[in-house]
């Protein structure tokens, strides 16, 4: 149990150091600028597609079913409910952990194999603020975006199987997707994804920029950081939803 507890203990310490320097000046305005940029929008595509994609199969699923017994007009909430309590959330962030984890975790490596973050200490840049802080802070604030982002896109993908089976329009659609929604279904399961957010930047991080292995280790990050990241969001998840029941109970639907 020696590795596992040594490693717990060092992604701990990592994550606090990255807390800490998030409040600390100087704030890297413009590098967290180009950070929340690739992050967020050059996964928008892959979210967009992805979301569109599970909305159409989870209508073709459920309809047979639920028209079986009578609650065929239940097809929009059902579709509403669950994108926008779990399967967005949850899948907007194994998404992006393996898009963007794995490529944090290989050019923070990258830099470390090259001596790139060697030279930026030697010019008295805080390479840790300047490299790893931005990074998490741009994966905290792109992915509830990209989770809402999800759910749309899933919505939209369900309003367009069940228009080509039942011809409903899109007005009636909607209304009957947020007849029975309350706020409270939505904001807590969107929140939450900061914390996915920061998971993904920290574990991320942490491979790469720790990494002693050389040209070898810029793989081996990569992933680390899709595998061990993916794990503790589905683990954090699972945490965050008894929070959430607890909180507020009438979110439990």
């Amino acid at each position: 149990m020696l590795n596992p507890i040594e490693f717990v203990g060092k992604v701990s310490l990592f994550a606090f150091q990255v807390v800490r320097d998030v409040f600390r000046a100087p704030f890297e305005i413009a590098q967290i600028n180009r950070q929340v940029a690739e992050v967020g929008a050059k996964s928008l595509p892959l979210v967009l597609g992805s979301g569109f994609a599970l909305g159409t199969v989870m209508t073709l699923h459920t309809r047979s079913t639920l028209v079986t017994f009578g609650a065929g007009s239940m097809i929009p909430t059902v579709q509403a409910l669950a994108f926008f309590v779990e399967i967005g959330p949850l899948v907007a962030a194994l998404l992006v952990a393996g898009r963007v984890g794995s490529g944090i975790g290989a050019v923070l490596a990258n830099m470390r194999a090259t001596e790139q973050i060697d030279g930026i200490e030697s010019l008295s840049i805080d390479a840790f603020k300047f490299l790893v802080v931005p990074r998490v802070v741009a994966c905290v604030v792109a992915l509830p975006l990209l989770t809402v982002f999800m759910d749309f896109s899933g919505l939209l993908g369900g309003f367009m199987s069940e228009f080509f089976s039942s011809k409903i329009s899109f007005h009636l659609y909607i209304t009957r997707a947020f007849a029975d929604f309350d706020w409270l279904n939505f904001i807590p399961p969107t929140v939450k994804t900061t914390v996915f957010g920061f998971i993904i930047g920290t574990i991320s991080a942490f491979f790469g920029y720790t990494t002693n292995e050389g040209a070898k280790g810029v793989g081996k990050a990569a992933t680390n950081s899709v595998v061990v990241s993916s794990l503790l969001i589905i683990l954090a998840d699972v945490v965050l939803i008894k929070c959430i029941f607890f909180a507020f109970p009438d979110n439990s639907l």
